[in-house]
């Protein structure tokens, strides 16, 4: 999906997409949320306090480039982070925000590297993701940690907020869930090797494999 589809369609592919997700384990509760960039420049948000495994399409909300209210339900407390992320990224066109288990677990952990959470253990995160800075942490819908994550957005499509969860943009929104999804498989593999020896991809193969905007 790119920004030259209709709202319509816009609307039914990210019920779409958020049913997958919720369906699947990715999210639990009323925690998550996804947007995508419309024609227009507007964005389309999952609206606060729902669930994205009963949200409707005609229940989702919409906002400007800066969080700006502009119709539908209230949207998502974190707004600002996805308005954060389509400033930093033109060429982005959808933003996936999850609390997943293992992602959020790791972003609890002691002793991560700031600049990159977690390693490239295999090729398709390499692709998918890339390096996965931390951001620190802030309450959920501190609006403080706007002009870091969109600083950090700027080159990193990929964020793992700490004591949180990730959020990952992508030119569309299947890709931004397929490289959310991967950074969860590769946040569960991470904490199945705590105490093994691994061997993660060599920087020179992680950076041959590394995404390309968004």
């Amino acid at each position: 999906m790119t920004a030259c589809h209709d709202e319509s369609t816009a609307r039914a592919l990210l019920v779409r997409t958020a049913r997958s997700l919720f369906d699947r384990g990715l999210t639990h509760g009323s925690t998550g949320n996804l947007s995508v960039r419309l024609a227009d420049g507007s964005l389309l948000l999952t609206p606060t306090g729902s669930s994205l495994g009963t949200v409707q399409e005609t229940e989702l909300s919409r906002t400007d480039l800066h969080g700006t209210h502009l119709d539908g339900p209230k949207p998502t407390k974190e707004a600002f982070l996805h308005a954060a992320f389509y400033r930093a990224r033109p060429s982005a066109h959808a933003v996936v925000h999850l609390h997943s288990t293992y992602a959020a677990a790791v972003s609890c952990l002691a002793g991560l590297d700031p600049a990159d959470a977690l390693p490239p253990l295999t090729a398709y995160y390499a692709m998918r993701v890339g390096t996965l800075p931390l951001l620190p942490y802030h309450a959920p819908g501190d609006s403080g940690l706007e002009p870091l994550a969109e600083h950090t957005a700027r080159d990193h499509h990929a964020v793992l907020l700490a004591n949180h969860g990730p959020i990952v943009a992508g030119a569309t929104l299947e890709q931004a869930a397929d490289a959310i999804e991967e950074l969860e498989e590769t946040a569960k593999l991470h904490l199945l090797l705590q105490g093994h020896p691994t061997r993660p991809l060599t920087p020179e193969q992680a950076a041959a494999l590394a995404p390309t905007s968004p």
